[in-house]
């Protein structure tokens, strides 16, 4: 068998170099198109449950929120292991999956789960399911700020927020991207208690009136009694603080009483929980150069699990190279 291959080899040369250039370049092709990354796939099934409960302080986090999540995880189909942790206002959740599973099935067994107890849960939680990110796949990490300082810390949060993460969350294979630091945009409601006296208003109706100023409703529809309808809606998303201004806390007779009238109304920073900062030397080559940097906007791009580490980085550089 042997020499009867080596003697068709020998006779048809031409053949045998065609086939094997052929599957030469089938593998270099193969080698190339081949996802990489900087460690093996080490990525177990598993399915993680954030549960934000502000004020909460980690007993009541584990006895009303992680215990009932737990104990509803327990026995679900292709569960191995459920571990938690839980923290000022926080409870995290992992549900590790049989190897094998898809995610995205064990996903839907954990959203069933999740719906089975909404009941049992504190008025007002809602646990949700953190994006499906690999359990190595933070690939890059990106930092804004201005050394002019003709940008403001608050401006820079709200490119990150609005335009760069959205454009980055857009590109295939990135799963999460998590936005640090700088200052959030929000529109302040100081109320004047010296004011609220004076017009009767608490609070409580101003928070109220606050809270409900950023909804937009329908009313339905009128029948003209032909054949036509015109579309009833209610247009009350605030667009500016003019118009947060402008919303009617009570009524004194005739008189509507906004709060503008008994409140300061602002544009101004979220209270800060933590923050971050970067720096760069000026000069790669020079270790005497000086650095630039400070206080900065940070993005962590995470990629989807399987994705390509190479190819997705360069995606991310090329989107942030257009803006």
């Amino acid at each position: 068998m042997l020499d009867a291959l080596i003697r068709f080899s020998l006779q048809q040369r031409m053949l045998v170099a065609a086939v094997a250039c052929l599957l030469t370049a089938v593998g270099v092709w193969q080698s190339v198109q081949l996802p990489i990354d900087v460690f093996p796939d080490l990525n177990r099934p598993r399915v993680v449950i954030l549960t934000e409960a502000p004020g909460m302080a980690p007993e009541e986090i584990e006895t009303l929120i992680t215990v009932p999540l737990e104990t509803a995880m327990n026995g679900a189909a292709g569960v191995e292991h459920v571990r938690s942790s839980s923290g000022i206002g926080i409870s995290v959740v992992y549900v590790e999956f049989a190897w094998g599973t898809s995610v995205m099935t064990d996903r839907q067994v954990v959203a069933e789960r999740l719906q089975s107890i909404r009941d049992q849960l504190p008025p007002g939680i809602t646990p949700q399911l953190a994006p499906a990110a690999s359990i190595m796949g933070q690939i890059l990490v990106m930092a804004m700020w201005n050394d002019r300082a003709d940008v403001t810390p608050m401006q820079l949060r709200t490119a990150a927020d609005w335009i760069l993460s959205q454009r980055l969350r857009a590109i295939p294979g990135v799963s999460q991207v998590i936005v640090m630091g700088g200052e959030r945009r929000q529109y302040q409601v100081l109320a004047d208690p010296v004011r609220l006296q004076r017009f009767g208003v608490t609070l409580q109706q101003v928070e109220a009136a606050a809270a409900a100023a950023g909804a937009s409703g329908t009313g339905g529809y009128l029948d003209k009694q032909n054949a036509e309808e015109m579309l009833v809606r209610v247009t009350g998303r605030v667009q500016s603080a003019d118009d947060l201004r402008s919303t009617v806390v009570a009524m004194q007779g005739s008189r509507s009483v906004t709060i503008g009238d008994v409140a300061e109304v602002r544009e101004g920073a979220q209270v800060k929980r933590g923050d971050s900062a970067a720096f760069v030397r000026q000069s790669a080559e020079d270790s005497d150069a000086a650095w630039s940097g400070g206080p900065a906007v940070m993005l962590t791009i995470t990629k989807q699990p399987g994705a390509d580490t190479r190819k997705v980085t360069e995606l991310v550089l090329h989107a942030t190279r257009q803006l």
